[in-house]
């Protein structure tokens, strides 16, 4: 289970500020980092009229693209926006394309939960051993033979009995 961390930045300025989420993994954390943005607003102290585009650049499937998430303008409806956007592999770049500001990016930081050891035992004992060989076919033809048996068998596990008809008619 991943631990969950409340993540803000604020971006502000004429000068395309940005901000850039990529944090270290920690080698003993299965999973890495995630982010989730929940809500963009704009501060109180924001110019009214103005409008303000928030772009970010994430990696894709195959490759990175920037793209605005939100277009917030003050004294409006517009001057907040709820999101549910989801970043799982950083890193991943806020910047403030139009507008000075301030904007506010609320969201959650997963991090992967921490793997112990008992955890990593139960792993290799689920992957399959290439080592078999010969034994592991043995094995499974004395599996079969039972099965081939109880085929053999009805649903009360008893040997059916043939149709004696035809000789008691003789």
């Amino acid at each position: 289970m991943a631990d969950e961390y409340f993540f803000a930045i604020t971006l502000k300025g004429k000068s395309n500020e940005s901000y850039v989420f990529d944090p270290e993994a920690p080698e003993d954390c299965q999973g890495g980092h995630k982010l989730v943005i929940k809500q963009a607003l704009l501060g109180p102290e924001a110019a009214e009229d103005e409008v303000n585009v928030i772009q970010v650049e994430a990696m894709t499937w195959k490759d990175s693209v920037k793209i605005p998430i939100a277009t917030l303008k003050a004294g409006g409806p517009t001057n907040q926006v709820l999101l549910d956007l989801s970043f799982p592999d950083p890193p991943v770049t806020f910047s403030l394309v139009k507008g000075s500001g301030p904007v506010h990016i609320v969201g959650l930081h997963l991090v992967g939960s921490p793997i112990f050891e008992e955890e990593m035992d139960d792993m290799e004992e689920e992957m399959p051993d290439d080592e078999e060989g010969d034994d592991g076919d043995e094995e499974e033809d004395e599996e079969d033979e039972p099965k081939s048996k109880k085929a053999k068998t009805n649903s009360k596990g008893k040997t059916p009995v043939k149709n004696n008809a035809k000789q008691n008619k003789k």
